[in-house]
């Protein structure tokens, strides 16, 4: 059972990368062309994935990293932080009683 979550985690770093390669902007990799790196990974498994990491993913500068990212909203308000939603909710209230 051991073996098979192994074999089943290591496929899906395979498989991670592979994606990785092909959802990366050309002008982002580093040191091989994307099409060199999608066959590295493809035809090297674990190492092609591990060189992929470590040599041609995009490095991403702190700001980069950080989420949300700057300059981005606040992303979704729940309703309790909506005034307009809290007056609505308080006249229903006000009406019921």
């Amino acid at each position: 059972m051991a073996f098979v979550l192994l074999v089943l985690i290591l496929v899906g770093v395979w498989l991670f990368c592979l994606f990785d390669v092909l959802g990366t902007d050309e002008t982002d990799v580093r040191h091989l062309p994307k099409f060199g790196w999608f066959l590295v990974v493809l035809l090297g498994f674990l190492l092609g994935a591990a060189a992929w990491l470590s040599l041609g993913r995009p490095r991403r500068t702190p700001e980069e990293a950080l989420w949300p990212p700057p300059g981005a909203s606040g992303g979704p308000k729940g309703p309790d932080d909506d005034p307009a939603f809290l007056r609505d909710l308080d006249r229903r209230l006000r009406d019921d009683e």
